[in-house]
């Protein structure tokens, strides 16, 4: 059997190339959300059992648009932080319900309380701790989230 050459394979995989869904199509496949209503004693709660933290899970989906949007509420308990500062790809918007966070955006840390809230553009280092000696609730809506 002769080796394989480059145009070979250039044959063999420009075809699946081809066919594979860009992320337009892709995003024409997938469901958009719906219009909804989210009660929050219906949202199922998760409980982290190692520090005590609820996550309840809003949404997670495609605008008509195709654009990635996720939205999820937390319950953090006092002195815990959800992670360690971190930054990603897409932007994000925490707003405060109740309790204080110490948010840290690049270096540079805001108290927030209740109604308060933060943007954090893309790659940006950030992260947030309950600095309250009660439980903080907030939400985080990622735009364009990655993955």
């Amino acid at each position: 059997m002769p080796p394989t050459t480059r145009r070979d394979l250039a044959q063999l995989l420009l075809p699946a190339l081809l066919a594979t869904p860009t992320l337009e199509a892709a995003t024409v496949m997938q469901q958009t959300l719906p219009s909804a209503a989210f009660p929050f004693d219906q949202l199922p709660a998760k409980t982290n059992e190692k520090n005590g933290n609820i996550g309840r899970q809003v949404l997670d989906g495609l605008t008509h648009s195709g654009y990635l949007v996720e939205v999820h509420l937390t319950e953090l308990s006092p002195g815990e932080a959800p992670h360690p500062p971190h930054h990603h790809i897409h932007e994000e918007m925490v707003m405060m319900v109740r309790g204080s966070l110490e948010v840290t955006i690049g270096g540079k840390s805001t108290r927030l309380g209740p109604a308060g809230s933060a943007y954090v553009a893309s790659n940006v280092e950030h992260g947030w701790r309950n600095v309250g000696s009660d439980r903080a609730l907030y939400f985080v809506l990622a735009l364009g989230k990655d993955s």
